[in-house]
C-alpha cells in the first residue's frame, strides 16, 4: 500500500454556452440553493446583466467593488452575513473576491463569468494583491460555473485574447512542474498534467476560430478555462496552470503596473520560458504563432513595457515565491537578453 490519497474539489454543475445565463435560476434550483443570496461584481458586469442575475435569485444584496485586496474582501465578508451563498459577477476581480469571501464565510458561491480572460472562474485559486505583489490564494472552487458565450463573446477582444494566452502558458507550466518533481521531488500529478497539457494544445491548434465577436470563439476559450481550472482542482495546487510565465508576470506587475493584462504578460513570458525549456528549435515558435494568430502580444512593445524592465523581471522573477521552475536561482542577464532577442520578445 503506498498510502496516497486524494481529495478532489469540483465544482457540481458547469454551464456553457449560448443564452444560458437564463437558465441561473434552474442551476441553482438543482444544487438547492434558495435562500438569500449576495452578490459580488463590478461595475460594467453590473450594468449589463445585474438585473438578469438578481432576477433570478431568491432574494439577494450586492456588493460593486473596484478592485481586489483583503479590505475588500472584509467588506464582502460584512455585507454577506445573512446570504447563504454568494454570486461572483464579472471578470476576475470579483469572482476572486466572492470565492475568498465566501471561503471566510464557510457557504459556497457561484461563479458567472462576463469575459473569458483567465482560468480564475472555475479553479480554487484567487489572486490577490499584497502592496506591489500578487498572491495566489488557496480557496474552495465555485459550486456551479455559468457561462453564457454570447455575453463572453461581447466582450472587448483584448480580454478573450488574455484568456487564450493564459490557457497557451499552461504548456510551459507544466514543463516546471516536471522539472521541479524531478529536480526537488515536488507533488507531482500525471492526470492533472495531461489534461493542462491537452487544453493548451488544443487552444494552439484552434487558433483560426479565435476571433472578434464569433461565439465559437468564446465556446473554445471558456471550455479550455474551466478544463485548466479542473486541472489545478485535480492537482491541489496551481502547478497545471502556473510556472515561470506567472512568476514573470507578477514581477512585471510590481516593476509596470498596470501596463498589460496578466494573460497577455504570461503569454509572451511563456515564449521566453519555453526558449530556455527547449532552446532555439523549440516549441516557443509555436507559442508566439498561436498568440499573434488571436491578435496577443508577443513583444513587450505590446505589452507597454521596455525591453529594460522585461530583463529586470525574469532575472528576478525566481525571488517572488518558493517555487522552483526553468528560472532555477536565477538568470544570468546576459543570457536573459540574448533568449529575449532571439525569440523576438526585444529588439537586438
Amino acid at each position: 500500500m503506498s498510502g496516497k490519497r486524494s481529495w478532489i474539489r469540483l465544482p457540481r454543475s458547469v454551464l456553457v454556452g449560448a443564452g444560458v445565463l437564463d437558465e441561473l435560476g434552474a442551476v441553482l434550483t438543482e444544487l438547492h440553493l434558495d435562500g438569500p443570496a449576495h452578490v459580488v461584481t463590478s461595475p460594467t458586469p453590473a450594468s449589463l446583466v445585474g438585473t438578469q442575475v438578481h432576477d433570478q435569485l431568491a432574494s439577494s444584496t450586492e456588493t460593486v467593488i473596484e478592485q481586489a485586496s483583503g479590505a475588500v474582501v472584509d467588506r464582502v465578508v460584512e455585507a454577506a452575513a445573512d446570504a447563504t451563498f454568494l454570486v461572483g459577477v464579472g471578470g476576475g476581480t470579483p469572482i476572486d473576491i466572492a470565492k475568498l469571501a465566501a471561503d471566510t464565510i464557510g457557504c459556497g458561491f457561484v461563479s458567472i463569468p462576463t469575459a473569458a480572460s483567465h482560468d480564475g472562474i472555475v479553479s480554487g485559486r484567487s489572486s490577490l494583491p499584497d502592496g506591489q505583489i500578487r498572491h495566489s490564494v488557496a480557496a474552495d472552487p465555485p459550486l456551479a460555473v455559468v457561462a453564457d458565450t454570447t455575453v463572453l463573446a461581447a466582450a472587448p477582444w483584448e480580454l478573450m485574447t488574455a484568456g487564450y494566452a493564459d490557457i497557451v502558458s499552461n504548456a510551459t507550466a507544466v514543463k516546471d512542474w516536471r522539472l521541479a518533481h524531478r529536480v526537488k521531488d515536488v507533488e507531482y500529478s500525471e492526470y492533472a498534467a495531461a489534461l493542462s497539457e491537452m487544453t493548451a494544445a488544443m487552444l494552439v491548434e484552434s487558433a483560426a476560430v479565435i476571433r472578434p465577436g464569433v461565439e465559437e470563439a468564446a465556446w473554445v476559450v471558456a471550455k479550455a478555462l474551466v478544463s485548466s481550472g479542473v486541472a489545478m482542482s485535480i492537482a491541489g495546487s496551481s502547478r497545471p496552470a502556473s510556472g515561470a510565465e506567472h512568476l514573470i508576470s507578477h514581477q512585471l506587475d510590481r516593476l509596470a503596473p498596470g501596463a498589460a493584462l496578466h494573460g497577455h504578460q504570461v503569454g509572451v513570458a511563456a515564449i521566453f520560458t519555453e526558449y530556455l525549456h527547449s532552446g532555439p528549435a523549440g516549441e516557443w515558435q509555436q507559442i508566439r504563432d498561436a498568440l499573434a494568430g488571436v491578435g496577443a502580444p508577443t513583444d513587450v512593445d505590446a505589452l507597454s513595457v521596455d525591453a529594460a524592465t522585461f530583463i529586470d523581471a525574469v532575472t528576478t522573477a525566481h525571488e517572488i515565491r518558493d517555487r522552483y521552475t526553468i528560472l532555477g536561482d536565477g538568470v544570468d542577464e546576459t543570457a536573459a537578453r540574448e533568449a529575449a532577442v532571439a525569440t523576438g520578445i526585444i529588439g537586438g
